[in-house]
């Protein structure tokens, strides 16, 4: 309880200080913030306008104050483009966004937990260097490129075997399920070689650290097959460290969609971002950096939890 009431206090903090970063990024700006959101060919009487509209007149702390309440009560403000409220305008893009982390992050687990334990299970010293060469290349593969080769592949209307969608997302979204799904799964693809490389690295890393204390050697000893000692012994005691390595690559692939988003025409999280940059659209961008943020905090957060709950060791070190 004391672990907890500690992780959720630094929790808050750490929002806080997320909170002020994000405020003062976008206000020490070069230029006026009004004049950047108007645009530079903007009448002097649109910009008054505009600065008043945004409180930008008053007082950094009074504007800090009253962002921080509006996030208090779930406002994050109106986008400048279309007027809806951007609380709203990004959930929307998370429908897209979260759906496709999720299977992709599916993808890689299918991919890199088998094949670290593969590469760990390899008696001939060729078959684990294939595996390591697998690795190597599978996380050296740009994202852009991974996914513009599975297009030339699969993509309807250019691909060899033209089976799957290859740009954009159903207007009707995901009241037509099985059009949503599929117009995932190419990016999913994309993002879950990619990430699976990286997993498969951290399976292997994770087996080989147990195998080091003798674990493996203990449960041979007892009956078990290599195999066997590998899969129920090496992978339960390694579970700890995988959890960790998942849960920061999920936080991270929030950001790490934002090149296949584009590629593919998705309107998620990622793209909406770049949009609302380069139509200079502040208020927008304000709030979905602090949620990005926040949404980091919680996933570290979920980790640590986690992390703790599986191994009971590390609270001896409160004691």
């Amino acid at each position: 309880m004391r672990y907890l009431l500690r992780r959720l206090a630094l929790f808050v903090v750490a929002l806080l200080v997320i909170s002020l970063v994000v405020f003062l990024a976008l206000r020490v700006l070069p230029g006026d913030i009004a004049t950047i959101m108007a645009g530079l060919n903007a009448s002097p009487e649109r910009v008054a306008a505009l600065r008043d509209q945004l409180g930008l007149d008053r007082p950094l702390s009074e504007q800090y104050g009253s962002w921080i309440a509006g996030l208090l009560h779930g406002d994050l403000g109106t986008t400048m483009l279309t007027g809806q409220s951007v609380a709203a305008v990004v959930a929307t893009r998370a429908r897209i966004t979260f759906p496709l982390i999720i299977l992709g992050l599916l993808v890689a687990l299918a991919i890199g937990i088998p094949l670290g334990c593969a590469a760990v299970l390899a008696r001939k010293a060729r078959t684990r260097a294939f595996f390591q060469v697998l690795a190597v290349i599978g996380g050296a593969v740009p994202a852009l490129w991974g996914g513009l080769l599975l297009i030339l592949l699969f993509a309807k209307g250019s691909g060899i075997l033209p089976i799957l969608p290859a740009t954009g997302f159903p207007r009707t979204g995901w009241h037509t399920p099985g059009q949503a799904l599929l117009a995932l799964v190419l990016p999913a693809l994309t993002v879950g070689i990619i990430v699976g490389a990286s997993i498969m690295r951290y399976t292997r890393s994770a087996l080989q650290s147990v195998a080091s204390t003798g674990t493996i050697e203990m449960a041979m000893a007892c009956g078990m097959t290599r195999t066997d000692a590998v899969l129920r012994v090496g992978l339960r005691l390694a579970m700890p460290q995988l959890v960790s390595v998942v849960g920061l690559t999920f936080a991270e692939m929030v950001t790490g969609v934002m090149v296949i988003e584009n590629l593919f025409a998705l309107p998620g999280i990622g793209s909406g971002l770049v949009d609302d940059l380069g139509h200079r659209d502040l208020v927008a961008v304000q709030g979905e950096l602090f949620l990005l943020a926040a949404f980091f905090l919680v996933i570290g957060l979920l980790v640590d939890l986690t992390h703790r709950a599986l191994d009971p060791r590390l609270g001896a070190n409160d004691d």
